[in-house]
């Protein structure tokens, strides 16, 4: 089943926008890392923002206080511990500053970073975690488990671990047979979704065992998350290469729920998911724009809502906790878009009543003005045609 791309109905969130922020609240200078590996490059926590830059002889991350602009001096301290190039980074949700770092040296470092942020290279991690044969790509910290940490590496095998002892609870090994691409805890982190290069949508659950379906027939990679009411929402690509997004209930993976082909671009559409208002955003590495869609109980199920587009490129991007947004200003999200050298903060905003009203009285403005000359159109018409038909012309 298609979903529309059309006026959602009634919806508080129908008439979000998002807006980027002025030049002078911009990061300059940061040199975003080229890996080739598609993950964000970013994790923002209410204190801090942390992007993955380039760094010569080993793998390091960059980590500034979220109320940092300007430019960033290249004598700026890193966390720099890995001997090789970090794929992945992501804050705890249970402390803002405690950051995991994963990288092609096969190890998942966990790191505190003092509440004023760094004032030296910080190269000793609190724990090295080492399970994994290959290069380790993707983190996923417990939701609701304090110190759980899961991680997925080029091995194909899955580990969680305690990170507050440095203890692997639990391994994952014969699951996959090929490359994971993505892994997503539910809401209470009692089930895992993944999505792996055989083009399957794999839900690992200890007590229901692990359901498979393929989803995309694409080969290029893909993207899943779990929603808040247990649905899984999966970016992928058709078997023409068109960029995909489909919704899933996890009681019957045989059909979804919805699914549309959106373009061909070769960009992987990375979901960030706000549970509070069950809204997706799609950010695609390599796009200049921002989707973002409602999910509802209701048939076609998935809204589109709107897009933001910009002239320059995304290189991956970071998404703010609910926590750190500026409700004042009806602020609802924030994204951290990296360019090549710059990292631009984007608001999503909700507008008031007041300014939904203003918009509508202005549309109502202009269109009673195109009526209006319409009318008057009609009626000169009107007088030249009774001149005509009097024979003074």
């Amino acid at each position: 089943m298609s979903f529309r791309r059309g006026v959602v109905r009634q919806s508080k969130f129908r008439h979000v926008f998002a807006q980027a922020w002025k030049a002078e609240h911009c990061i300059d200078d940061v040199r975003v890392s080229r890996v080739t590996w598609d993950s964000p490059l970013c994790a923002v926590s209410p204190k801090f923002i942390a992007v993955i830059i380039e760094a010569g002889g080993g793998g390091a991350f960059l980590v500034i206080p979220i109320s940092k602009s300007g430019r960033i001096d290249q004598s700026c301290p890193t966390v720099c511990g890995h001997a090789a190039p970090v794929l992945d980074i992501q804050w705890s949700p249970h402390d803002d500053s405690i950051i995991a770092s994963a990288s092609e040296d096969c190890t998942v470092k966990v790191w505190q970073i003092p509440d004023g942020g760094l004032t030296s290279p910080m190269t000793e991690a609190i724990v090295t975690l080492e399970g994994h044969s290959k290069r380790v790509g993707i983190l996923a910290w417990h939701p609701t488990a304090f110190n759980i940490l899961l991680t997925a590496g080029c091995d194909n095998v899955i580990c969680v671990w305690n990170v507050g002892t440095g203890e692997l609870v639990y391994q994952l090994s014969d699951a996959h047979p090929d490359l994971i691409y993505s892994v997503s805890w539910n809401k209470d982190g009692s089930a895992v979704c993944t999505v792996c290069k055989d083009k399957a949508l794999r839900v690992i659950d200890p007590r229901r065992g692990t359901v498979r379906e393929k989803v995309h027939d694409g080969t290029r990679p893909m993207r899943a998350v779990f929603l808040a009411d247990g649905k899984i929402l999966t970016t992928g690509f058709s078997r023409m290469s068109e960029r995909q997004l489909a919704l899933w209930d996890t009681k019957d993976l045989s059909e979804p729920m919805a699914v549309q082909e959106m373009d061909t671009s070769n960009g992987v559409l990375l979901p960030f998911y706000d549970p509070d208002t069950n809204m997706v955003y799609l950010c695609g590495k390599g796009d200049c724009t921002i989707r973002y869609f409602e999910v509802t109980d209701e048939s076609p199920y998935v809204h589109f809502l709107s897009l933001y587009s910009s002239k320059e490129p995304q290189r991956g991007a970071g998404f703010l906790s609910k926590r750190a947004v500026d409700v004042n200003k009806c602020e609802i999200a924030r994204f951290y878009k990296l360019h090549e050298r710059k990292v631009e903060p984007i608001s999503m905003t909700v507008p008031r009543k007041d300014d939904v009203l203003n918009e509508l009285l202005a549309e109502m403005k202009a269109l009673r003005a195109v009526v209006l000359a319409q009318s008057q159109r009609i009626e000169l018409l009107e007088r030249q045609l009774a001149r005509i038909e009097d024979g003074d012309v």
